[in-house]
């Protein structure tokens, strides 16, 4: 997950509360006064030399490096950043603010606790749930990137080379348009109609897209150079929901000199982004003595639909 993303995350759905009751003396009368704010960042609030979640007695060096008490004692009493002594002066202040950090119950419960107690809420939570993760951030995070995996309308990445466009699967298919004239870039793919033939240089990587243009999906057959042979393997720009259809693909050689080698993929894997690494599962090995020294590959590629019911 991107930057951007765990902060609007950390914004979105865990929203920290710093409470700050102060009581005021003025007039001999007493003014509780409650204000909230919001953090963004609660990695702010681990040690940052454990990175554990700080809590009470919190330590600081003469410069302000903060440390927690387990850290102290570790480093036997020197700041890892400036060498100063440190495990003598409590950071009151922070401490403070860490007493203030309500958060969220992850499980869905109306409670709140306090930053670094997530272990004794869930011993008390009526929720059945997960093992809590080491902060709650990373609970909601992991949460997040799950559904992320199964949403319809999560961002795929558009395939031709050099472009960083990103968005649904459905607008993905328009956008490509724009790189039809590009080399690899004009196939296009009828699901369970006549095969078409495509061309791939054995001597580097490169990537062929295909269009299916009755279900607005984009087809990419990769083609990995390897010293004993030719690894081809093809993916569907897609998320992996049930509204995207299921396809298998045949792919076949075509040499004339000799017999053709052939390769069955029952069903085409839905991806949201290309891997440039060597596939290790679900690929065509075409090996170098097939080749016979040409440096192009003519593949004959089959795509067929399958989850009739599926739109």
């Amino acid at each position: 997950m991107s930057k951007l993303s765990q902060h609007a995350v950390k914004e979105a759905i865990a929203s920290i509360y710093l409470s700050n009751s102060t009581s005021r003396s003025s007039n001999d009368e007493n003014d509780d006064t409650n204000s909230s704010a919001m953090l963004l960042d609660l990695e702010a609030l681990n040690c940052p030399i454990c990175y554990d979640a700080l809590t009470s007695n919190i330590f600081q060096c003469d410069n302000g490096h903060l440390a927690c008490s387990a850290c102290c004692s570790k480093l036997k009493n020197k700041c890892p950043s400036c060498t100063l002594p440190v495990g003598h002066s409590r950071c009151r202040a922070m401490e403070r603010v860490i007493q203030s950090v309500m958060v969220p119950c992850p499980k869905g419960c109306t409670k709140s606790f306090s930053y670094g107690k997530e272990l004794a809420h869930e011993k008390e939570c009526h929720i059945s749930f997960p093992v809590l993760q080491k902060t709650a951030i990373n609970t909601v995070t992991d949460t997040v990137a799950h559904h992320e995996k199964d949403c319809a309308s999560s961002s795929c990445s558009c395939p031709a080379k050099e472009c960083c466009y990103s968005d649904s699967y459905k607008n993905l298919y328009n956008h490509f348009k724009t790189h039809e004239s590009e080399r690899g870039c004009g196939y296009r793919i009828i699901a369970g109609g006549f095969p078409e033939v495509v061309h791939l240089e054995s001597s580097a990587y490169t990537s062929v897209v295909m269009n299916e243009s009755r279900d607005g999906l984009l087809f990419v057959v990769q083609c990995f150079s390897e010293p004993h042979g030719v690894y081809v393997t093809m993916n569907c720009i897609a998320p992996c929901v049930p509204e995207v259809c299921e396809f298998s693909c045949h792919m076949s050689t075509v040499m004339e000199e000799h017999n053709n080698m052939t390769f069955d993929l029952p069903k085409v894997k839905r991806v949201r982004k290309l891997s440039l690494e060597t596939p290790e599962e679900d690929f065509m090995l075409v090996p170098r003595y097939f080749l016979r020294g040409r440096q192009a590959l003519e593949l004959r590629i089959c795509v067929r639909k399958f989850n009739r019911g599926k739109i």
